[in-house]
């Protein structure tokens, strides 16, 4: 299916759901640190996760990932 509409896409906006649903699976690998809580912000151009984490010392963390679709290519 031929992306007609970015920012964000409808592919964008799945992605980013199905990642913050992994929340309980990605906490498996991390050895020092876990996931407190997931804001999955689609509104945006592009989307963006935000994830809470929260060390061994009881230290908070936070990693962002940007979800951008690149322009198909046909």
């Amino acid at each position: 299916m031929r992306t007609e509409h970015y920012n964000p896409s409808q592919l964008e906006v799945e992605f980013s759901h199905a990642l913050t649903k992994l929340q309980k699976d990605l906490d498996k690998y991390l050895i020092h640190n876990a996931i407190t809580k997931v804001e999955n912000q689609i509104q945006g151009d592009n989307p963006m996760l935000l994830f809470h984490l929260v060390d061994k010392d009881g230290d908070p963390h936070e990693i962002v990932i940007k979800v951008i679709q690149r322009a198909d290519k046909f």
